[in-house]
């Protein structure tokens, strides 16, 4: 019997986390929430643009579309008919480091969930000609990000602070691959990653935790364990000197983006860097999922927005397994430059460099940290998320102990992220210049 292992509590919650790995290697989180008569059930695998390479590129995202296709059990064109019959939703995303799939239903409709997630675990079909419409599909989808500026920036900074590791390519994969890869390409990747020994399941909603149990047991226990999927990364090298990128194309505004390595979410000073984040821009939303909050009190918004430099400002912050990029992207405003908006942006980051924040300017990042976590963990959907991405990122103990953790960040510690993570050499550089009838604006 595989062993169970309670957790401690959720700040503010009141009912613990049940936590077990079943025979076969799937990790199993649940916790009850009794507020509302529905269950939220996620299907989590450890495959993402992180595990690709050339030639491969966009394939776990492919796959992701192929497992809406259908089984021999539950067909294509039944499936979203189903859940949307028993009130329902369903979707599946993927990301960085992680592919995940969720349903959200009423308590008692719970068993299609299972039976849906169960069966697409192992039986997915692949059919060769879904394949090739699913191909059309993703390139048209690769093709309309292609012309968004905003798009063509981020990818160019990316590729260009990811030399050797596999975060050099977007979730959705080059084009030369996408109009390559075969539909056994595709099902090699499924078999290889789409396995309970790769997969977490979390599940939070209105249910009782033995018969939870029951149900999981009975629906997943039976599913063999693969080969340990293969995980085989190339450490980015330390970066040496800013690197510059600029991208010219039709529009009628300048965007700039500036990206710094900073470490993956479970190293101790993630915490600080989301700290430095809120002072610097207003704070990031680590669930994908959850909405955000006004920057209006942030330090760039206050000098670029507020003084006509720039017509938005945002920074970002993700929770990743391996260390990844802090970026600070702007629209430039039309009646400045990039290069006041890069100024004035080292300015800012300055400051912190050469003087820790004050108590208040502190204290008020920090409750606004806070607030945006709170705001993303409150619904039973938002918990289960959590249940599953802490295990992609780091381990659920990571979540649990986070609130307590960013209250600890002193305003040294902000100081001392700014002067190690954002600094030139560290940085990644990159502009969207606008052109008309080829020639800059």
């Amino acid at each position: 019997m595989p062993k169970i292992a309670i957790l401690c509590y959720i700040p503010g919650m009141q009912t613990p986390i049940t936590k077990l790995t079943l025979e076969n290697g799937l990790l199993v989180l649940l916790r009850e929430i009794r507020s509302a008569p529905l269950i939220s059930h996620w299907v989590w695998y450890r495959i993402g643009s992180r595990n690709e390479r050339a030639g491969s590129t966009g394939i776990s995202h492919w796959v992701e579309h192929m497992q809406f296709k259908g089984t021999s059990k539950h067909s294509s064109s039944v499936l979203d008919k189903a859940i949307s019959r028993e009130g329902g939703m369903w979707n599946a995303f993927t990301h960085l480091d992680w592919t995940t799939y969720f349903e959200i239903l009423p308590a008692e409709k719970i068993d299609l969930a299972f039976s849906l997630e169960a069966d697409r675990m192992s039986n997915s079909l692949f059919d060769p000609d879904e394949v090739s419409s699913e191909r059309n599909v993703i390139i048209s989808e690769r093709q309309g990000n292609e012309n968004e500026p905003y798009f063509q920036l981020t990818e160019e900074v990316q590729a260009a602070a990811f030399r050797v590791h596999s975060y050099h390519h977007m979730v959705i994969g080059d084009m030369a691959d996408l109009q390559t890869i075969e539909r056994d390409d595709l099902y090699r990747h499924y078999r290889n990653y789409y396995v309970p020994n790769n997969a977490v399941l979390a599940i939070a909603g209105d249910f009782d935790t033995d018969d939870m149990l029951s149900k999981v047991r009975a629906a997943y226990e039976s599913i063999p364990a693969g080969n340990n999927p293969p995980h085989k990364f190339r450490a980015e090298p330390p970066q040496s000197g800013e690197r510059r990128v600029t991208v010219e194309g039709p529009a009628e505004t300048t965007y700039v983006q500036m990206a710094y390595h900073i470490p993956p979410a479970h190293h101790p000073d993630f915490l600080a860097m989301m700290v430095l984040d809120s002072l610097l821009s207003g704070p990031s939303n680590l669930n994908l999922f959850g909405s955000g909050i006004s920057n209006k009190t942030s330090l760039l918004y206050l000098a670029l927005v507020e003084q006509e430099l720039a017509v938005s400002v945002h920074g970002g912050v993700q929770a990743t397994q391996d260390p990844f990029l802090y970026t600070i992207s702007s629209i430039v405003h039309p009646a400045s430059s990039a290069e006041k908006v890069i100024s004035t942006v080292d300015d800012q980051i300055k400051r912190l460099q050469d003087q820790p924040p004050s108590g208040d300017s502190l204290a008020r990042a920090l409750k606004q940290a806070r607030a945006l976590f709170a705001y993303g963990s409150e619904s039973i959907t938002n918990q289960a998320f959590w249940l599953g991405i802490s295990e992609m990122v780091a381990t659920y103990d990571w979540f649990l102990q986070f609130l307590d953790n960013l209250a600890e960040i002193t305003p040294h510690d902000v100081q001392r992220a700014a002067q190690t993570y954002l600094r030139p050499q560290n940085r990644i550089l990159g502009v969207y210049q606008p052109t008309e009838n080829g020639k800059l604006v």
